[in-house]
């Protein structure tokens, strides 16, 4: 595992970032939220907050969703999450090596059946958060991104 806390340039002077890469697997997934809700405490929300949930919820679904969706043999996923305590924002990263592989976009997503055993989590995401969407900043990977607002 490699954790980074202030990676240069990337956040203004005020957000403080944890950065995380770990294996794509359920491991790794269920790692990445008990990490997530672990730094939330540290930044000053209790586990038994409902910020903290949420977030850990968040955390699950996308980690879940890179290491189901995203997952390359041998290559890791990458967990950011950035603190912006000036308007009490969290925003939340998963970055996997799958660019091609992109879930649909914000507003666009339908239900699945009733009875279907997958497809609820971007659901959970799109009401939960404030905004979300993907990005592909290089070829190589993308990166799922949720913002929620901590106050």
């Amino acid at each position: 595992m490699n954790v980074e806390t202030s990676p240069p340039g990337e956040t203004s002077a005020s957000a403080r970032p944890f950065t995380m890469r770990l294996s794509a697997t359920r491991r790794g997934a269920r790692l990445a939220r008990r990490l997530a809700c672990g730094q939330l405490e540290e930044w000053g929300w209790p586990y038994d907050s409902g910020v903290n949930r949420t977030v850990g919820l968040l955390v699950g679904e996308l980690a879940a969703n890179a290491v189901l969706h995203g997952r390359v043999k041998g290559r890791d996923f990458r967990l950011r999450l950035t603190l912006h305590p000036e308007d009490a924002t969290l925003r939340i990263e998963v970055t996997d090596p799958r660019p091609g592989c992109r879930p649909p976009g914000p507003g666009t997503l339908r239900p699945p059946s009733p009875d279907a055993e997958y497809g609820r989590g971007l659901l959970l995401v799109e009401a939960l958060a404030t905004h979300w969407g993907t990005a592909c900043g290089d070829p190589y990977t993308k990166t799922v991104w949720c913002e929620v607002a901590l106050a």
